[in-house]
């Protein structure tokens, strides 16, 4: 039985000390690395006019993730363009909702998220409440969600903005992979991993993902998914991992005796 000691997670490292990955670490005995593998490349005024979208001629945005609205507003900053008071704002979660405070009045502003879920298949059911909108939704270059059929089910006006690309961040050449645990966030970076490690052999090391499009990813590029999240168990992924170590630290007591 593989003795998880060494987990690299594929985000940011926590702004704060203090947050469940640390304590996981001190509980179980374990070391997380936190490491990007890919990054976001914004799409400059000339890539996104050769799209021929004209932003203002929609009454509400929806965001998927904080690098669409990071993206978003910049992008309309360089092209000077400024959102009406009246303009709508619809996101996946109630995190990525109050993000929007970075960039406008929030509490004057009318804002609309699911109050339980984080993905589109929450959003939607809101989005249908408010057919008539004409919804711009922000994504990358390699969004992998396809919601054409849901959109037309519903009967929602909604059009596509690629607003920034998605690219690897994996560059160290000759890199061992000396992990026990991998935990992927976006197919992208299963991709990006994939596209350093071609000669990759999961054996027995654990992977963990967020979100049914990674899984989906993970799954296409036949490898074993041991953790997904959200699941009806868990709803966050640090939730899980720590589940996983439990039960991975009381067997290998269990072994010992």
């Amino acid at each position: 039985m593989l003795k998880v000691k060494k987990i690299l997670i594929s985000q940011p490292k926590p702004a704060t000390e203090k947050n469940p990955y640390s304590e996981m670490a001190d509980r179980y005995g374990v070391t997380f690395d936190f490491r990007q593998l890919i990054k976001i490349v914004q799409y400059t005024p000339k890539e996104f006019r050769a799209e021929k979208i004209q932003i203002l001629d929609h009454t509400a945005m929806v965001f998927n993730s904080r690098h669409g609205i990071d993206n978003f507003f910049h992008l309309c900053e360089e092209m000077r363009l400024k959102m009406p008071d009246d303009m709508k704002y619809y996101c996946v979660s109630e995190k990525i909702a109050f993000y929007l405070q970075k960039y406008i009045q929030y509490r004057k502003r009318k804002v609309f998220f699911p109050t339980e879920g984080n993905t589109m298949a929450q959003l939607l059911p809101i989005m249908a409440k408010h057919a008539s909108e004409k919804y711009l939704m922000i994504t990358s270059d390699v969004s992998n969600n396809d919601l054409s059929a849901e959109f037309e089910r519903l009967k929602l006006n909604v059009e596509k903005a690629v607003m920034y690309h998605t690219v690897s961040n994996v560059e160290e050449e000759g890199q061992q992979f000396d992990y026990d645990m991998v935990v992927f966030y976006t197919p992208a970076g299963v991709e990006a991993f994939l596209k350093h490690f071609p000669n990759y052999e999961q054996g027995e090391m654990v992977i963990g993902c967020l979100g049914s499009n990674t899984a989906a990813a993970i799954k296409n590029a036949g490898l074993r998914l041991d953790i997904e999240v959200p699941s009806e168990k868990f709803k966050s992924i640090s939730e899980a991992i720590d589940a996983f170590l439990k039960e991975n630290h009381k067997r290998q007591r269990s072994t010992k005796k």
